[in-house]
């Protein structure tokens, strides 16, 4: 993955408006407090670092770049210590400003970033601070409006399939036209997570088919979700478990994933309007109770119960 971080502005292949705003402010020399959110794998640590790399050069990227992220410590006394003492110092040899980069800022605690706000605000005139996080709600409104805002949303699958191609290229891995589909769509919008993907399937099945990409993030194949849901709506109820079962243990699947799946095809299938919204509400508390952490057989056989009495309104219906 690091290997193909990209290097310089150019190289990004999301955000373009963003990242033309940057290069405007950088070729301007007047960089503001920047404050990059959005999901993970989207580009904001690296816009962020190719920045840094346009501003400096090589040898004097240690003395004016400090870079923090949440595996780094920094509690108040970080704030108040090495931070301020390096937004602080000028820089002799060279004008211009230093760069202050706090990746992953929504882990800092409160009261880091209410230290944090007394900082920027003095050393304006020779820091830049550029906080990166994925949850916007977890920085104080105060940081918020002393930096500039722009928000990374997931990548596009036009972005994201000639950016996979060109790593695929350049590792010779083989790849199927179905295998690409899979890796953009279990990926959803996260770069990293679709070379993370590719990478360990490669490396497991040699060849990037779809459901090798599946089998490898153990991810039910769209074959097993319409087996799953034939059975919960043709067969009668133990044996639409036994097999539901069987499968699931067969392949490993989360009871957690077959039930994200099935929302999906619930909203396909056609099924009467009151009806749909009744199966619907059921699916949600199941997914609630998942999530509360109980027993996964138990919650099977509610599902396969609401889709059984599903059926039987249908037929009552008709």
């Amino acid at each position: 993955v690091e290997k193909y971080r990209p290097q310089a502005l150019s190289e990004l292949v999301s955000h373009r408006d963003i990242l033309s705003t940057v290069q405007r402010f950088i070729s301007e020399d007047r960089l503001p407090h920047l404050l990059l959110y959005g999901p993970p794998g989207t580009g904001k640590t690296s816009t962020i670092l190719a920045c840094a790399r346009q501003l400096y050069r090589e040898r004097e990227f240690g003395s004016m770049v400090l870079e923090l992220n949440a595996s780094d410590d920094r509690g108040i006394d970080i704030v108040r210590g090495p931070i301020l003492s390096f937004a602080s110092t000028r820089t002799i040899f060279k004008k211009g400003f230093k760069l202050v980069i706090l990746d992953e800022a929504d882990a800092m605690t409160q009261d880091a970033q209410n230290a944090l706000r007394r900082v920027i605000e003095k050393f304006t005139e020779n820091t830049r601070f550029c906080l990166i996080c994925n949850y916007l709600s977890k920085i104080i409104p105060a940081l918020q409006s002393r930096c500039t805002r722009f928000r990374f949303g997931p990548l596009t699958p036009e972005l994201m399939v000639p950016r996979l191609q060109h790593v695929i290229q350049e590792e010779g891995v083989d790849v199927t036209e179905d295998g690409m589909k899979a890796l953009v769509t279990l990926s959803s919008g996260d770069m990293r997570r679709a070379l993370n993907i590719l990478q360990s399937t490669a490396m497991a099945f040699g060849k990037v088919t779809e459901e090798n990409v599946y089998t490898c993030t153990g991810h039910p194949l769209k074959s097993d979700i319409s087996n799953i849901l034939d059975w919960m709506l043709n067969q009668d109820f133990s044996t639409a478990y036994r097999k539901i079962m069987e499968l699931k243990t067969l392949k490993g699947l989360a009871l957690q994933d077959i039930l994200t799946e099935i929302h999906l095809f619930v909203h396909r299938v056609d099924f009467p309007p009151s009806i749909r919204i009744q199966l619907l509400i059921k699916m949600a508390d199941i997914e609630y109770r998942l999530a509360a952490g109980t027993s996964e057989k138990i919650q099977l056989s509610s599902l396969i119960a609401a889709f059984q009495v599903t059926r039987d309104l249908i037929v009552a219906e008709a």
